[in-house]
């Protein structure tokens, strides 16, 4: 038996540069970390060549390319296995929709576990790359690339994606104080729904590459990512909180999918209630908004925003792992 546990992330700017039809012409720039929340996924030999697969549903098949779930279906072809085998998933909070990357992370820890199962390591740009083939190209999925690398690589880290397909991933090295205190000033708040990014990702795909106005607002958050990450370096957080309300003004002018009424509502309460910035996590239409401001004002946010669940998130340095081997 192989336990695989992989992050989930929060996306502070850049948010959309990650898209293929957007980086191959200009380049993208994500500023992301990874939390302790994650997706865990269990492989296991079983006793008969049979495939089950476990998760919202359960599914056994008589081999791998009969199993329905596609992200399990490619990552088994990929790696060859036909059968002989059981996959199970849980996570720490509501699996899809919620704007943590779960699908990516997902991805990521069964790729890891399957090449434990099979006796190999795989590093985590590996990993990333091969959830990227996965996702993307056999899959169809219309999304970026940065969930994948932050999974994989874990921590605070400015993700660049040059059009030639390299992507680099740099930790941000930041003065611990200044650290401590970006993480004092961070709020999250569940808002109660979650979506389907595919839709608005694909609407996206198609707006970055043929609307020049929609191309400029994306060149302009990844130059938001950019200055965050110098700022960060330099210990001055103070930029952040006004620099992450630009920015999501900016992604919600895009499309009017990216929020709604509950959404601008709750936004709108908290800058009243004396939040500096925030932004609704992923592609947007609903799961978790974060907010920064000074800590002596987080209860009356909390009051302005009593209907939503406050759903505390820490910062995880560590990437996708392997946590238990049972041969």
């Amino acid at each position: 038996m192989i336990i695989s546990r992989t992050p989930l992330r929060i996306s502070f700017f850049g948010g959309g540069s990650d898209l293929p039809a957007f980086y191959r012409q200009h380049g993208g720039a994500v500023l992301s970390t990874t939390i302790d929340k994650s997706v865990y996924v269990t492989v296991s030999r079983k006793f008969d060549d049979a495939v089950r697969v476990s998760y919202s549903r359960t599914e056994e098949v008589a081999r791998a390319a009969q199993v329905e779930h596609p992200l399990v279906r490619e990552a088994l072809g990929m790696l060859g296995i036909e059968g002989g085998i059981e996959i199970t998933s849980v996570a720490d909070i509501p699996a899809r929709g919620t704007g943590l990357g779960s699908s990516s992370a997902f991805t990521v820890g069964l790729l890891n576990a399957l090449h434990a199962y099979r006796g190999r390591h795989a590093p985590a740009g590996q990993l990333a790359e091969e959830a990227c083939l996965i996702e993307l190209e056999r899959c169809g999925e219309p999304i970026g690339k940065q969930d994948q690398y932050a999974a994989a690589f874990g921590g605070l880290n400015l993700i660049r994606f040059q059009s030639d397909e390299r992507v680099e991933v740099t930790k941000v090295i930041c003065p611990p104080d200044a650290l401590a205190e970006l993480k004092g000033r961070l709020l999250f708040f569940y808002t109660g729904t979650t979506r389907s990014a595919s839709a608005l990702l694909a609407e996206q795909t198609v707006r970055v590459a043929t609307d020049r106005d929609v191309s400029r607002a994306t060149r302009d958050l990844a130059c938001f990512a950019e200055a965050a990450f110098k700022s960060l370096g330099a210990g001055d957080i103070g930029p952040l909180g006004r620099m992450l309300d630009q920015s999501w003004r900016l992604k919600r002018a895009l499309s009017h999918g990216v929020s709604n009424s509950l959404v601008d509502a709750a936004y709108d309460a908290a800058l009243g209630a004396g939040a500096e910035g925030g932004k609704l996590l992923g592609a947007g239409g609903g799961g978790f908004l974060m907010f920064l401001a000074p800590p002596e004002r987080h209860d009356r946010i909390r009051a302005a925003l009593s209907q939503l669940r406050e759903t505390p998130f820490a910062f995880s340095s560590a990437g996708s792992k392997i946590i238990f081997v049972h041969e």
